[in-house]
Parts: structure tokens; sequence; C-alpha cells
């Protein structure tokens, strides 16, 4: 893909409105790779991203240890624009804070409006892409043929019910992100990406070839699954490499976490933490 250090002036405006796909990528203390749906994630000027925070979660921690992000924004009629980025400070006043808490979405929200503001200098971008809708439909048939290949047959499920279907439903959107070897995440739209079984993930690499090509046996890699109702479910695992299924190249991740990103509460959901009483009041 061609590199660019700064956003095409005439495609500010696409970045706007609410309605939209927001992700934000970034590297936790331990090193992995965590996905974050944003959807107050827009551009201020060529150069510049700028997102609201209303409700608390890993990534805005994340930041605060290692400034190192991936971004994607997806608009309505399947444009999308990747790259990387660095934060930099946030602000709990300010015009872009007025501007923010004035949008419908987060002035009227039912939880509260956004309370700061995070910026982020652009480090690289590539420019407006399409979603190569065709690829994706014959990716996501071939992964549905032979998935079931590739289940682990392992007791102890780990994905919920729920869970297994949203990754099985053909309208949900799914992202992969993993950390590049410039210590930088990346994200690659994965939305052929299905569960074998709770346990596993299996997808054809049919559509965006060449960048999952890249990804390494072993790798941690998380998958994000978004679906229209704004349902979504974050997993994290390790790739396995590509295999043939009944005659159809799979790539794998055998998941080991799966966290619930959607408010009002946030939390890891496997493993499933301890609960401890609460001893202050």
């Amino acid at each position: 893909m061609d590199k660019k250090k700064a956003f095409d002036r005439s495609d500010l405006k696409e970045f706007e409105p609410e309605a939209k796909v927001g992700l934000i990528s970034t590297i936790n203390p331990e090193g992995l790779p965590h996905l974050t749906l944003i959807t107050a994630l827009q551009a201020k000027g060529t150069k510049q991203l700028i997102w609201g925070q209303f409700t608390e979660g890993m990534s805005k921690k994340n930041v605060m240890s290692n400034p190192n992000t991936a971004f994607l924004i997806m608009t309505m009629d399947k444009n999308l624009w990747r790259g990387k980025a660095i934060y930099t400070h946030k602000a709990r006043e300010g015009e872009d804070y007025e501007m923010f808490n004035k949008k419908p979405m987060f002035r009227y929200n039912c939880y509260c409006g956004i309370h700061t503001v995070y910026y982020m200098d652009l480090v690289e971008t590539y420019g407006r892409e399409k979603l190569p809708l065709a690829k994706i439909v014959m990716s996501s048939l071939f992964t549905m043929a032979s998935r079931s290949r590739a289940k682990t047959n392992l007791p102890d499920p780990i994905l919920k019910p729920w869970a297994y279907k949203v990754f099985n439903r053909l309208d949900s959107l799914k992202f992969l992100s993993y950390i590049d070897d410039d210590g930088f995440p990346v994200i690659i739209p994965l939305i052929q990406g299905q569960a074998s079984d709770s346990r596993r993930l299996a997808f054809s690499p049919y559509a965006y070839k060449d960048e999952l090509s890249s990804l390494e046996n072993g790798k941690s890699v998380v998958v994000f699954a978004l679906t229209l109702d704004m349902e979504d479910i974050l997993t994290r695992g390790i790739f396995r490499g590509f295999e043939r299924y009944n005659g159809v190249k799979l790539g794998t991740i055998d998941i080991d976490w799966v966290y619930n990103s959607m408010p009002p509460k946030q939390g890891q959901i496997y493993p499933m933490e301890e609960l401890s009483p609460v001893v202050n009041f």
C-alpha cells in the first residue's frame, strides 16, 4: 500500500459523522494488541486525529503507557481509511470538547457525555480504500464451507453461545490487529472470519491476501466482531498459520482471552476472574 504522511483535505468531512465504524488498536502493558470501537474518532486537520471518551476501557489506559496506535475509519458507504498514529495528549475542555458534546450521540447519551478528548499525530495513512466486497463474499463462503474441519474438538468452551453466533453471522463485521515489527499495531478487515468452534476462529485469506499472508505462525492477534446493532465482542489468541481443510486454505486462531468492550460495564470474560468482596465503602 502507498503510504502518505497526511490525509487528503477533501476526505476530512467523511470522518465527521457519528454513524461510522471507528477503531483504535493499542498495546497493553504486556505488549499485546487491544482493539476498541471508538465512533468519535475523526480527523482534526490533515495530520492529526482526535477522539472522545465517555466510558472507561483499556484503550485509554494503554495509550498512557505506550502511545503507538493504529486506526481504522469506515463510513456507511464502505469507504475506509487506515494508518498509524502516536498519542500526544488529552484535554477536558476547549473547542474540541465542546464540539463532541454538541453532537446528538453524546449530548443525549444515556450514560454521560464526552469527558476527555484524546489527540494523536498521524504517522502514516494509505488513503481512501474500498472494501473488496466480491473477494470478501467469496472468502466468507470458503470459510463457511470448511470451518467445521478446523475444529479443535477440545472440551471446556471459551466463547459463549451469543459470541459464537456473532462471529458466524454473515452480516457482522470483523477486524484483526497485531503488533508490527516497527512497534505499531496494524488493523486488517477480517469480515470473512468465523468461529470453527468456541475455542478457534478460522478465515480464508482470499480477501486481503497480501496483508494476511504476512502473519507469522505463533503471533498474538486480536479479532473484534461487531454487529449492525452495535453489539461487539473482542477476542485475543495465537495465530496458528495456514492449512488446507477440505481442500480450502484457512488461517486459524486459537482463542485464549475474551473481553466485553460494550458499555456500561467493560471487562474480561475469559479467563474468568475471581470475584472479590468489597471491603472499602
